[in-house]
């Protein structure tokens, strides 16, 4: 089968490199002129890793990353975790984006990537579908996979009126740094005043990923750092985190990306008979939940799955969305509660019980 995914991001290089695996000749359309990542450091749990142990690559994602085992804190540096559930409900894999996704690009095969190519909509028919590209050009295929994120083109087309909307008020900042003689093991994730969450951690040898976010941020004064230690202030109090600030204040200016938080609106459908959505272009939600990358490789198993037992595509789309639609009503309600938690413990309790749930619920894929 055909199959022509457009975004060389995390979610689009997986797919193509798991259609392979069952037969289909795949193109992935990469708008940028090189292959890179968007962000610094991604969490990945266990429902992720085993999707890359089925392409192959797992030993190798599992090699360059650092396993986290969770605490929260509260601005005095007080460690929390929520009563009644297990270590394995706080742990995930810590890995740089640009590493991952070089791995699974020489996992997919470079020449199976066209870069500098933008897929910009499709006509579909009853045999085929044709892409059109930003140059001009239209490919024809089999199957359509948008995989371009949460400002996807492919969505647009797909489900008119879904463009991305900003989550008022909410902002990250974040960074990769050398890491310095700050603790080790980092401090995962501090709930402090202002609506303000953030901490450190060891993405890899010899490097550290700092993160801050605010809801409700307000006014974006100064430069970048400067907006970024402003709120580091909230979660340091009497000498905790003086190492975030000191982290944040060294790292260069150009070095700090900072962002709005976008979300894709729930959708009325993520397929058609030839076209599907995937990862956040189907359900771009807000990182405060920190699962979005493996929710979109759990997209993956669970196409991949459907593909390779449903007689005809349009029952293998159907049967995906019907699946991953159901999940996403679930994901929603733990990611508004974890959300609106008040304080350390009250975010630990939440934040357990949604991990748990993902793990629990993962798809047997």
């Amino acid at each position: 089968m055909r199959t022509v995914i457009a975004g060389g991001g995390l979610v689009g290089l997986t797919t193509a490199a798991a259609l392979r695996l069952i037969g289909h000749e795949v193109t992935v359309l990469e708008q940028a002129p090189r292959m890179r990542a968007a962000g610094a450091g991604i969490g990945l749990w266990p429902n992720a890793l085993r999707e890359f142990d089925r392409i192959g690559v797992g030993a190798d994602v599992r090699g360059m990353g650092e396993e986290i085992d969770t605490w929260f804190f509260d601005p005095a540096g007080h460690p929390v975790r929520a009563d009644g559930y297990g270590a394995d409900d706080h742990r995930f894999l810590l890995v740089p984006r640009p590493r991952l996704n070089d791995l699974l690009a020489d996992a997919v095969g470079r020449d199976h990537v066209r870069l500098g190519a933008r897929a910009t909509g499709f006509t579909e028919h009853d045999t085929e579908v044709v892409v059109h590209l930003d140059h001009g050009e239209d490919l024809r295929t089999d199957l359509l996979i948008g995989a371009d994120g949460v400002h996807s083109r492919i969505r647009a087309r797909l489900a008119p009126g879904s463009d991305a909307a900003a989550h008022v008020g909410h902002f990250v900042w974040r960074a990769i740094v050398p890491s310095g003689d700050e603790r080790p093991e980092g401090s995962v994730l501090t709930i402090g005043r202002e609506r303000t969450r953030g901490g450190y951690a060891r993405v890899a040898e010899g490097r550290t990923m700092w993160m801050v976010n605010q809801f409700d941020a307000g006014p974006l004064d100064g430069t970048k750092r400067d907006r970024a230690l402003r709120r580091a202030r909230h979660l340091a109090e009497a000498g905790w985190h003086d190492d975030l600030l000191r982290m944040i204040a060294d790292t260069p200016e150009d070095a700090i990306l900072e962002n709005q938080v976008v979300l894709v609106p729930e959708l009325p459908r993520w397929t058609t008979a030839r076209v599907a959505l995937i990862g956040d272009a189907a359900h771009g939600l807000s990182p405060h939940i920190a699962a979005g990358g493996t929710l979109g490789i759990e997209d993956v198993g669970v196409l991949r799955t459907a593909l390779a037992e449903a007689p005809a595509l349009p029952e293998a789309l159907a049967r995906y969305e019907r699946v991953r639609m159901t999940r996403f009503d679930g994901v929603r309600k733990h990611s508004a509660r974890v959300e609106r938690a008040e304080g350390a413990g009250d975010f630990a309790a939440r934040y357990a019980a949604f991990s748990h749930w993902m793990l629990t619920t993962a798809p047997a894929t």
